[in-house]
C-alpha cells in the first residue's frame, strides 16, 4: 500500500509515492522542469494560473507513474502540501475566475494595516494573533474593492491546496489551520473571525466547509482517477500549507522543536503552546496541524520573502551557464565577509519582519578591482544567512529559545557552505534530514487516513543524515553586525 503526496510549489509542483510499511518514499518527480514563473504586472503584485497548477500536478503525476516502482492502483490516500495565504476564487461551477494572487504579492498591504487600525491593534492580536497585513483576507478585500464583477461571481475562495483538492475530488472544504493563515480565524472564540468578515464586509457562504485537518477532504472522482491511474474513491485526506507540513515532513509537532526551509522563500518555523504573537505582526502565529480545541498548538513563522529567489536571480544574472552545484563550490572559495561586499536579499516583495517594508534587493560595496563571481554568490548566500539571523532574533524576542533546528536537505540548505553559514551566524546547530515537503503531505496522508494511529508511528524510521555544529561564530558576529547596520540604514529611507 502506497500514499501520494503533492507539494503545490511557486517554482514548481512536486509529488512523491510514499510505502506505508516502512515509510519509505519509493519515487519523486518535479514538473515543470524549468522554474514556473510569477506574473508581475505592477511593482508588488505576484500571481500565478490555478490551472497551470492542475495541468502540471496531473503532468508530475502521470510521470510518477511512468518510473513504474509501484502500482499507482495501490495508492490508498492523497496529501496536498500547497504554497500558503494564496487567493483562489471559483464561481457556482467551480470555474476559476481570476489569477491567484499569491503569497508575495504585497498590494493589499495598505489595507491589511487599515484593518488592523480599524478592528484595534490589540483586539486584533490577540484574536487573530496577526495583523490582517496582506493575507488571504486582506487580498479578497482588494478583489471586492477593485473587481467588483469578478467578486460579485465568487461562490468560495480557497487556497491554492484547496483547489487542487477540489480538481480532484469535486469537492470544496478548509480547516482551522487554513483559515488561520488567511486570517479568518478567531483563536480566543473558536471560530470564523466575525470582525474580519464585518470589517471587509465578505458574505459567509465565501468560506468553504471546516473539516479536521487530518480527515477526508473529499474522495478522487472516477474521470480524474482514470486519467490518472488511481483508483476511484480514494480520499484527499491531508491539506496543509507548506511550512506547517515541512514541519510535519521533519516530525516538528512538539513545543519547542524548529523547523526550517530555504527555498524560493526562507522559513523559520517553531511550534509552540498556546496563543502566542509578536506586538508588531513581524512574525506570525497560525494554527500548526496538530491544533485542536483541547491542544493549542500554533506554529510561530518568519517567512522572508527573498531567499532562494535572490539566489536563483543572481545565478540567471550573473553565471546562468554554472549548475547551483557549481555556484556553491565557487562560492565556498571566497572567504567569510565575502571581501566587504554585502547583500541585503528583499527583493520579493514587502517583508514582514521588516514590518511590511520594501527595501529592494541591494548588492553593495562593489570594488571592480576586488569582487569577483565567488565573492558575489558567497554574498549572497552570506546575506540570505543573515536574514535569518535578523529573523531569529526577533522570535527570540517572542519567547521561541530553539536549541536545534531541523531542516530538510533541499534547496539552499543542498549547499554545505549556506548550511555551515547559517549555523554559524545563528549559533544554532542543524540537523539535516531527507523528507521533503511532498513526502511530509504523503505521511500526513497516511494519518488523516487511518493508516498510521498517531503521528509518531509515522515518523517511526525517519533518521537524521546530519548535524551541523558551529565553528566561525566570532567571526561572522562582526560581519553579521556590519550587514544589519547597512540594512538599518535602508530601512531609514
Amino acid at each position: 500500500m502506497f500514499l501520494l503526496g503533492i507539494d503545490i510549489g511557486t517554482s514548481s509542483i512536486k509529488v512523491s509515492v510514499v510505502r506505508t510499511l516502512d515509510q519509505k518514499c519509493i519515487a519523486s518527480v518535479q514538473y515543470p522542469d524549468e522554474e514556473t514563473g510569477i506574473k508581475s504586472v505592477k511593482t508588488g503584485w505576484a500571481e500565478q494560473s490555478p490551472s497551470d497548477w492542475w495541468f502540471h500536478t496531473q503532468q508530475a503525476i502521470v510521470q510518477l507513474n511512468a518510473t513504474k516502482k509501484f502500482d499507482p492502483k495501490a495508492i490508498a490516500a492523497i496529501g496536498i502540501a500547497y504554497q500558503m495565504h494564496g487567493l483562489v476564487v471559483v464561481d457556482k461551477d467551480q470555474n476559476v475566475l481570476r489569477d491567484s494572487i499569491i503569497w508575495c504579492d504585497s498590494r493589499a498591504v495598505e489595507i491589511g494595516e487599515n484593518a488592523f487600525d480599524e478592528i484595534g491593534h490589540e483586539k486584533a492580536l490577540s484574536s487573530l494573533l496577526n495583523s490582517p497585513g496582506n493575507f488571504t483576507a486582506s487580498k479578497l478585500a482588494w478583489v471586492k474593492q477593485n473587481e467588483p464583477g469578478i467578486y460579485q461571481s465568487i461562490d468560495k475562495i480557497m487556497l491554492p491546496g484547496d483547489f487542487i483538492a477540489m480538481k480532484l475530488t469535486g469537492e470544496i472544504t478548509t480547516s482551522i489551520s487554513a483559515l488561520s493563515e488567511g486570517i479568518f480565524w478567531d483563536f480566543k472564540k473558536e471560530e470564523i473571525s466575525k470582525e474580519v468578515m464585518r470589517h471587509y464586509g465578505f458574505a459567509e457562504h465565501l468560506i468553504p466547509h471546516v473539516n479536521p485537518l487530518f480527515s477526508a477532504h473529499g474522495y478522487v472522482q472516477e474521470e480524474i482517477a482514470e486519467k490518472l491511474s488511481l483508483t476511484p474513491g480514494i480520499p484527499v485526506s491531508y491539506k496543509s500549507g507548506d511550512q506547517p507540513n515541512n514541519a510535519l515532513s521533519l516530525n516538528v509537532l512538539k513545543p519547542g522543536e524548529v523547523a526550517a526551509t530555504a527555498g524560493t522563500s526562507g522559513v523559520i518555523y517553531g511550534v509552540s503552546e498556546g496563543l502566542a504573537y509578536d506586538k508588531q505582526s513581524r512574525v506570525n502565529t497560525f494554527a500548526h496541524v496538530t491544533y485542536t480545541n483541547k491542544q493549542k498548538h500554533t506554529g510561530i513563522l518568519l517567512c522572508i520573502n527573498g531567499t532562494g529567489s535572490m539566489y536563483r536571480w543572481a545565478r540567471n544574472t550573473f553565471a546562468p551557464d554554472k549548475s547551483y552545484t557549481e555556484l556553491n563550490a565557487l562560492a565556498a572559495t571566497a572567504k567569510i565577509g565575502s571581501k566587504g561586499l554585502t547583500v541585503l536579499p528583499f527583493g520579493n516583495g514587502a517583508e514582514r519582519m521588516l514590518n511590511n517594508k520594501y527595501t529592494g534587493a541591494q548588492i553593495l560595496g562593489i570594488d571592480l578591482n576586488l569582487h569577483g563571481q565567488a565573492e558575489i554568490f558567497r554574498a549572497v548566500q552570506e546575506g540570505i544567512a543573515f536574514s535569518f539571523r535578523y529573523g531569529l532574533d526577533i522570535m527570540r524576542e517572542n519567547g521561541m529559545k530553539p536549541q536545534v533546528i531541523r531542516a530538510g536537505k533541499s534547496n539552499l540548505f543542498l549547499s554545505d557552505l549556506f548550511v555551515q553559514t547559517f549555523v554559524d551566524v545563528t549559533g544554532i546547530p542543524v540537523e539535516l534530514y531527507e523528507n521533503d515537503g511532498s513526502v511530509g503531505a504523503a505521511l500526513g496522508a497516511g494519518i488523516g487516513a487511518g493508516i498510521f494511529k498517531t503521528t509518531e508511528e509515522a515518523f517511526v524510521n525517519q533518521q537524521m543524515i546530519k548535524s551541523i555544529a558551529p565553528e566561525n561564530t566570532d567571526a561572522y558576529e562582526e560581519v553579521y553586525q556590519a550587514w544589519k547596520v547597512i540594512l538599518e540604514k535602508a530601512l531609514a529611507n
